[in-house]
């Protein structure tokens, strides 16, 4: 792998942790309470999602579900693959994945908030899906065997952590070799100061963890992926129930398709 000049930002970790951590048990435990990004069916419209996956869900998988694009729209998940979903929330991506690959694959949802994770699993049990299971972790850290994973996805989160380089070198190490990586998130058409990636509510209402395109591929192959590929996606940020400065920074949804 080769090294990347986009060192992580200085900000309080823990107290950065904190915030993300109150701010998506408010998604779990109140759904409705209306946030700087949109949620639940309105989100999984606005995404793309097929209408039979989002009815197959049970409701709180759709209520709580947060993120900033559609990261079964980058490939096909394939019958009994093996899925990791890098900050799986309240479990809706993870249960669609699970359904997907079927009973003879696997698929590990890692999350660092405890109130999704009790989400998360209590969904998985009124589906009745016995081949998804929920872990406590973080992605820089990920809690998964080295080269388990044909496949890993994650949905708007790693513009939350702070060490980018190492969530993506974690993505890169439980995939098997030639696995995928399918994940959407957000990009930056105006860079993001110093100054304001010091500001906690700027991360949560994920501004200051955006990285322009550029930045994002750089980080990308630097964790020694290969074939990356940026898929343009669409302003998930307006008409939100919360005031947001995302238009401020141009801030557009995106994927990234990529292979180990």
């Amino acid at each position: 792998m080769t090294e990347t000049t986009l060192d992580p930002p200085t900000v309080d970790i823990e107290a950065l942790r904190a915030a993300i951590r109150a701010e998506y048990a408010a998604v779990a435990s109140e759904p409705d309470r209306g946030f700087h990004f949109h949620t639940g069916y309105h989100l999984a419209a606005i995404l793309g999602y097929p209408q039979t996956w989002v009815e197959s869900l049970p409701r709180g998988a759709v209520i709580s579900m947060a993120g900033t694009g559609n990261p079964f729209a980058l490939g096909d998940i394939r019958s009994g693959e093996r899925i990791v979903d890098c900050g799986s929330g309240a479990g809706a991506d993870a249960l669609i994945a699970a359904r997907l690959t079927g009973p003879t694959g696997s698929v590990i949802g890692v999350d660092m908030t405890a109130d999704m994770l009790a989400t998360a699993r209590a969904n998985a049990a009124e589906a009745r899906l016995k081949n998804v299971e929920f872990r406590e972790g973080l992605l820089e850290a990920l809690p998964v065997e080295t080269g388990w994973a044909d496949v890993v996805i994650s949905n708007g989160v790693l513009n939350l952590v702070p060490d980018k380089a190492a969530a993506l070198a974690e993505m890169h190490r439980v995939l098997a070799p030639g696995g995928r990586l399918q994940a959407v998130d957000i990009v930056l058409e105006r860079a993001v100061s110093v100054a304001s990636k010091q500001d906690v509510s700027l991360w949560t209402g994920c501004i200051a963890g955006g990285l322009l395109a550029e930045e994002l591929l750089t980080l990308v192959a630097a964790a020694g992926f290969v074939d990356i590929e940026l898929v343009p996606g669409d302003d998930v940020f307006a008409g939100a129930p919360q005031q947001s400065s995302a238009a401020a920074f141009g801030t557009r949804g995106a994927g990234i398709r990529a292979r180990r």
